[in-house]
């Protein structure tokens, strides 16, 4: 579709990545008439990742956020199934489970609470998936019995999804359902007339509502709206190895680092987390240091090929929590960033709520408080940490 042609829509949405796209198919499925806005190409920034690690919080400390992000992780297998169906491809979702090492006597004590807990919070009577603490030796042939030397945890709620094949399938079904505009870069919206400002294209397009939901780059033309920096970007690195013969494995979380076996005969090692960068490119020595850090408690990861390595910017709100909601002082403005390391678990979710909130409908769920933008903003707002 090209710029120059007039249209009007009931929703716009900037950016192509797991937020903006999974809105437009919360959108659609609302009966809306849908455009999305892509500065590049779809997946370009963090959501075009590799990892994939669908990681639920630990059962401790219980708040609306946890039990948001449980519900999610517990509602997103039958969400996937059906984009599948939709379009046919398939998005590499699995529920792998995870080991986490346990290094010290305290974290064993601590970790049986957790699984204590773990029975109140998760309902695994219910829902089947558990959290439990076995001992040293345990899954050696994974991960190393020298990084475990107090046995592990091993739970049955994580998952992981392929990240560029997910956002395939929903960019395929929004484009089937909707309009998608690479190149096309939002730089600003006039809400007296509708207006999408477009960086080459000052008069193209007119719709009811624009969603920011850009990624970290969101964060500058918010505080060109309102004045307030309300989060920053955070570069992360990863790698995909071969992974024949890993396939029916666990993700493993030790050392600050995932591994995770995917259903293409892959595994992905990641990620890093810088705070200062100068570009978007993966660095050797970040990829040397995760491929030694990973082998060294994952020994059968030694020796296999380096498929690909890769970089992006995760966007990471100073509050930490997702940042949801009408941006302040706007009436036809909205945003959905900083999911951070969790979007991919709780995008649909929030997807859900937020196209609630904007065409007035019953929401399915309620958005915790700290991802509403009265969090992030104003009296509430938190500089960045140093």
């Amino acid at each position: 579709m090209a710029h120059g042609q007039a249209a009007s829509y009931d929703i716009a949405i900037a950016g192509a990545g797991i937020f903006g796209l999974s809105i437009a198919y919360a959108a659609i499925k609302a009966g809306q008439k849908v455009i999305v806005f892509e500065a590049e190409k779809v997946g370009a920034g963090s959501s075009g990742g590799l990892l994939g690690a669908l990681m639920p919080h630990m059962p401790a400390r219980w708040n609306p956020k946890k039990e948001f992000q449980f519900q999610a992780l517990l509602s997103l297998e039958n969400h996937v199934r059906q984009l599948e169906t939709e379009t046919g491809q398939s998005v590499g979702y699995s529920r792998c489970g995870r080991i986490l090492p346990l290094t010290t006597k305290d974290k064993l004590e601590h970790h049986l609470e957790r699984a204590a807990e773990s029975r109140l919070r998760w309902h695994p009577d219910q829902t089947g998936f558990t959290y439990a603490v076995e001992p040293a030796g345990s899954r050696a042939d994974w991960l190393s019995a020298d990084a475990a030397p107090f046995g592990i945890v091993y739970e049955t709620l994580a998952a992981r999804v392929s990240p560029r094949q997910y956002l395939a399938a929903l960019s395929a079904f929004v484009q089937k359902h909707a309009t998608l505009v690479e190149d096309a870069k939002v730089t600003g919206f006039d809400e007296a007339s509708g207006r999408v400002k477009l960086a080459d294209d000052q008069s193209a397009f007119q719709t009811s509502c624009l969603i920011l939901a850009g990624g970290f780059s969101t964060f500058e033309l918010v505080e060109q709206l309102t004045g307030e920096r309300v989060g920053r970007g955070e570069k992360g690195q990863a790698l995909v190895l071969d992974g024949a013969g890993l396939e029916g494995y666990p993700a493993i979380y030790c050392d600050g680092l995932y591994v995770v076996p995917h259903d293409n005969g892959t595994v992905a090692i990641g990620s890093t987390s810088d705070r200062e960068f100068t570009d978007t490119q993966p660095a050797p020595d970040r990829s040397r240091e995760l491929m030694e850090r990973a082998t060294a408690f994952c020994p059968k990861l030694t020796g296999r090929q380096l498929i690909k390595d890769w970089a992006g910017i995760r966007p990471r709100c100073h509050k930490r929590d997702p940042l949801i909601g009408k941006l302040p002082g706007h009436e036809k403005l909205f945003i959905a960033t900083g999911g951070f390391k969790i979007s991919f678990g709780i995008a649909h979710r929030i997807a859900d709520a937020l196209i609630a909130e904007i065409i007035g409908g019953s929401a399915p769920h309620e958005l915790p408080e700290t991802f509403k933008p009265a969090h992030h903003f104003g009296i509430n707002r938190l500089e960045a940490d140093s």
